[in-house]
C-alpha cells in the first residue's frame, strides 16, 4: 500500500518502528533492526523504502547468493562474469558477445502485455549498458494448459507484448521455447534473453569512479509506475493493485543509439540501466562497485507526474532510463550526444569521496546511507532445506510402463500437445529477420546469427524441462545444461557459456529451497564437466498462486560459436536418399515424459538418467563429424522421443522417412532417454561418419514420398502421411486458443 505524499512527509522515523510500517515495504523485523544498526539511528521513510527494495530478494539475491556461488564462472573465454549488467564472452578477432537472461514474471501476471514488453526493454538495456549492440533476442515462457479463458488471455498478451516491443526496437527475435503445465496456471513465467556484440575495447562497466565526476540521468521522465516492483517480485502476495511500468520501444531505440555513441567518448566513466529499484539500485550499486559515494539532487530529475516525493522518485521503475557517470568538465559532450538522438539527459549529481548514497530534495537531505550497506553488505540468508516429501516415494516407484494400443494415433495426439506442437503461431508475430543476419530463426533448436559479413556466426538457445527437475532436481539440472548444449552442437557450434533464469516457488518453504539447492548442484556439475562458465543470470522466487508452487524452472540460455559458416547445420532432413542415424541408447524411461502427461495428466516416478561424461563425449563426436562436413542435418531427441523427433525433422520439408527401430515399440518410439540425436548423412559419407561417431546406428532413409513409416523389428507400427501430421502439429495451438473465444 502506498501512502499519500502528505502523510509520508509527516511520518516520523520513530513511527516507522513503532507502527511497523517497514513491514508494508517488505522488510522483516530483523532486517529493519539491521538497517537501524547500520544507520546508527532510525531510518526515515525514504531511507526505509530504499533499504526495502535493495534488500529484496529481487535486488540482493539474499537467499540465493550462497547457492549461486556454486556455479563455475571462470574460463579462458570469459571477459566479464557475474556482477555487471551482463556477462561477456570472447569470440575471437577482438570481438565478444554480451548476453543475459532476466524474468518479468510478476509484472506479466498483473499486466501481461506491459509486463512482457518491459521485460524485453529491461534486458536490452542490461546488454547495451555494457557497450554492446543488441543483435538477437529469445524468449522462454511457461503457462498453464491452454483452453481456459485466463490462460489463453495471458498467453496471447505476453506474446503480443514481447513482439510489439522487440519489433519496434528493431532487434530480431530469433528463437525461444514455450512449455505448458498446470503448475503455471496462476503464475506464468516470462523470461527474456538478449545477445549483443561489441569489440573488446568497448566494454563498459557500471561504476561510479572518480571523485568529483558528474552523474547524468538519461531517458524517460520518472513517474509513479512500478514503485516497489522489486519487493512485489520478492513475495507471494497478489499485489494486484500494483501499477506496472509501461514501455516505450521507440524511445528505447533512440536510447540504444545514444548510449552506443557515448561509449566512444573518453568522457564516459560508467553506465548502468535503471532496472529494478530504478535510481536507487543504479546509483548505489555504481558507487559501491567503485568504492566511492554518490550524491543525487532530485530537484533535477525530470518528473512525469506532479509533486512526486523523494520516496516515489527513488523507488520508481519507469522504463527507458539510464544513469551515467562522466568526467567532470566534459558533461556537455555527453549531453549533446543524447540531444542529437532526441533523448532527454541532464546532470543530477556527482561522485563523492564519502562512501555514502546521499539523496537531496527541495533543500533537504532525504537519505544518507552507506553505499556498501545497500549492495555488497546486504543481508545474506542460509535457508534451511528439507528433501521434498514426494522425492523418495518417486525414486522407489517401479518404472512407469505406459500402455499404448495404437502407435500412430498416440503419435498424432503427442504432436497436438502444446508443449510439442509447432510454435508458428507465436513466432510469426515476431520479426526474426531484422538487421539481416539471421541464418536460422524460430523453429530451429538453436538460432544462428551471422557476425556481420564474416565467416563466423553464433548459435543461441534457451531450454529447460522443468518436469524432470520436479521429479529429481539434481538430475534434472544436469539435463537442462546437457539439452541446451545439444541444441547448440546440433547447429554445428561449440558451446561457449551460460546465462540462467532461475524460477522457483517460495524459498522459505524448506522443500522448495531443497529443489533449488539440488537443481543448482546438477547445473553446476554439468557446467564443470562440459567446461561451460555461467556468466550472468537472474533469480525469480515466490512464483506460486493459491499455495501451488511452480515446478522448479531454472531456464538455461546458452551461446555457441560457429568458427565457419560451413559448419552451420539444419535440424530438418535435407534430401531423399540420405541415411538416418540414431546416436545414443534408448531405455524405457517415461518419468516426466510427454507420454506420461498425455496418458496420466501428471508426472511421477524417476526422471530419465544421464551420464555427463557420455553426454559430453557424444556431443564432441557429433560436432567433430559436422566440422568434417559429413552431417546433413542433426536434431536432439527431446520431448516425445524418437517418433516426435522424426516428425519434426520432416514436416518443414516435402520429404518422408522409412525407419526401422528395435526393442519394445513404446520405448523405441516415445521414451525420453537422454544423450540421443537423430542425424542424416549422405550415402557416400556413411563410412567416414561411422569412424567419427562411435556407436551411431543406421535406422533408415529419407524418402521423396511424403510418408512416415516406422517399423519396430519386423512390424510396421506407424504409417502416416506427412501432410496430416503437419496439419495436426501446426494447428494445435491456434485450435486451443479458439476454445475460449467461442
Amino acid at each position: 500500500m502506498r501512502r499519500e505524499k502528505s502523510s509520508v512527509k509527516n511520518v516520523k522515523p520513530e513511527q516507522i518502528e513503532s507502527e511497523k510500517l517497514y513491514k508494508e515495504m517488505g522488510l522483516t523485523d530483523e532486517e529493519y533492526a539491521l538497517a537501524k544498526e547500520v544507520m546508527g539511528r532510525h531510518p526515515n521513510y525514504t531511507e526505509t523504502g530504499i533499504f526495502s527494495v535493495m534488500w529484496s530478494e529481487h535486488c540482493s539475491y539474499k537467499s540465493s547468493k550462497p547457492l549461486l556461488r556454486k556455479f563455475p564462472n571462470e574460463a579462458p573465454q570469459v571477459l566479464v562474469g557475474p556482477g555487471e549488467g551482463a556477462g561477456v564472452i570472447d569470440i575471437g578477432d577482438n570481438q565478444a558477445v554480451v548476453f543475459k537472461m532476466e524474468s518479468h514474471n510478476s509484472p506479466s501476471r498483473i499486466n501481461p502485455y506491459e509486463g512482457a514488453a518491459t521485460g524485453i526493454g529491461g534486458i536490452l538495456r542490461d546488454v547495451f549498458s555494457m557497450g554492446a549492440r543488441p543483435i538477437a533476442a529469445l524468449n522462454s515462457l511457461r503457462f498453464g494448459n491452454l483452453g481456459s479463458e485466463r490462460t489463453n488471455y495471458l498467453f496471447k498478451e505476453v506474446v503480443r507484448g514481447m513482439a510489439d516491443y522487440g519489433n519496434q526496437v528493431g532487434v530480431p527475435s530469433v528463437g525461444g521455447e514455450v512449455q505448458f503445465d498446470n503448475c503455471y496456471e496462476g503464475t506464468p513465467l516470462v523470461n527474456a534473453m538478449v545477445v549483443g556484440l561489441l569489440n573488446h575495447d568497448d566494454i563498459q562497466k557500471g561504476i561510479a569512479a572518480g571523485v568529483g565526476n558528474t552523474v547524468i540521468y538519461a531517458g524517460a521522465a520518472t513517474g509513479r509506475d512500478g514503485i516497489h516492483g522489486a519487493t512485489h517480485s520478492s513475495d507471494d502476495k497478489d499485489n494486484e493493485d500494483a501499477k506496472p511500468a509501461a514501455g516505450d520501444p521507440i524511445l528505447e531505440k533512440r536510447l540504444i543509439e545514444a548510449c552506443l555513441e557515448t561509449i566512444h567518448s573518453d568522457a564516459l566513466v560508467g553506465m548502468q540501466d535503471m532496472g529494478a529499484a530504478g535510481l536507487t539500485s543504479s546509483g548505489s550499486e555504481m558507487a559501491s562497485k567503485a568504492g566511492t559515494g554518490m550524491e543525487l539532487n532530485l530537484d533535477f530529475v525530470p518528473q512525469a507526474e506532479e509533486d512526486m516525493t523523494a520516496y516515489e522518485m527513488m523507488l520508481s521503475e519507469t522504463q527507458e532510463r539510464m544513469l551515467l557517470v562522466v568526467k567532470k568538465g566534459q558533461e556537455q559532450e555527453i549531453l549533446d550526444i543524447f540531444k542529437k538522438h532526441d533523448v532527454f539527459a541532464c546532470v543530477v549529481g556527482e561522485v563523492i569521496e564519502e562512501q555514502v548514497f546521499r539523496i537531496k530534495h527541495q533543500g533537504e537531505v532525504m537519505a544518507n546511507i552507506p553505499a556498501d550497506a545497500l549492495d555488497e553488505k546486504a543481508p545474506v540468508y542460509y535457508l534451511p532445506t528439507k528433501e521434498a516429501s514426494y522425492f523418495k516415494p518417486y525414486q522407489e516407484m517401479a518404472p512407469y510402463a505406459p500402455q499404448v494400443d495404437n502407435y500412430g494415433e498416440t503419435l498424432k495426439q503427442l504432436l497436438q500437445q502444446p508443449t510439442i506442437a509447432s510454435k508458428k503461431w507465436i513466432y510469426e508475430q515476431f520479426d526474426s529477420e531484422a538487421r539481416g543476419n539471421t541464418i536460422a530463426g524460430p523453429g530451429a533448436g538453436a538460432a544462428v546469427v551471422q557476425i556481420g559479413d564474416q565467416d563466423k556466426a553464433i548459435a543461441i538457445t534457451a531450454d529447460c524441462n522443468s518436469r524432470y527437475i520436479y521429479l529429481d532436481p539434481e538430475t534434472g539440472g544436469k539435463i537442462a545444461i546437457a539439452e541446451a548444449a545439444r541444441n547448440i552442437v546440433c547447429s554445428g557450434a561449440r558451446p561457449l557459456g551460460v546465462t540462467d533464469g532461475l524460477n522457483y516457488g517460495n524459498p522459505t518453504n524448506e522443500e522448495i529451497f531443497w529443489q533449488m539447492d539440488k537443481s543448482i548442484d546438477g547445473i553446476s556439475e554439468a557446467c564443470k564437466v562440459m567446461g561451460l562458465p555461467v556468466i550472468s543470470g537472474n533469480v525469480s522466487m515466490y512464483n506460486q498462486a493459491n499455495n501451488v508452487p511452480i515446478f522448479p524452472t531454472p531456464i538455461i540460455g546458452m551461446v555457441g560459436l560457429h568458427e565457419s559458416l560451413e559448419h552451420i547445420t539444419p535440424n530438418s532432413f535435407q534430401a531423399a536418399g540420405d541415411a538416418i542415424f540414431l546416436i545414443g541408447e534408448t531405455k524405457a524411461e517415461f518419468g516426466g515424459s510427454e507420454l506420461q502427461n498425455l496418458l496420466l495428466n501428471k508426472y511421477e516416478g524417476q526422471a530419465p538418467s544421464i551420464d555427463l561424461d557420455v553426454e559430453f563425449s557424444r556431443q564432441k563426436a557429433l560436432l567433430e563429424a559436422i566440422k568434417h562436413g559429413v552431417v546433413e542435418s542433426a536434431q536432439d531427441v527431446a520431448e516425445g522421443g524418437v517418433a516426435v523427433t522424426l516428425v519434426e525433422s520432416i514436416v518443414t520439408k516435402d520429404l518422408g522417412a522409412e525407419v526401422t527401430l528395435t526393442g519394445d515399440a513404446t520405448a523405441a518410439l516415445f521414451s525420453e532417454s537422454q544423450s540421443r540425436f537423430i542425424v542424416t548423412v549422405k550415402e557416400e559419407n556413411k563410412e567416414k561418419f561411422a569412424t567419427l561417431v562411435e556407436g551411431a546406428i543406421e535406422i533408415g532413409r529419407v524418402t521423396a514420398e511424403q510418408a512416415l513409416n516406422i517399423n519396430v523389428d519386423s512390424e510396421l507400427v506407424v504409417s502416416e502421411q506427412v501432410e496430416e501430421l503437419r496439419k495436426l502439429w501446426e494447428e494445435a495451438i491456434p485450435a486451443a486458443l479458439l476454445k475460449s473465444d467461442k
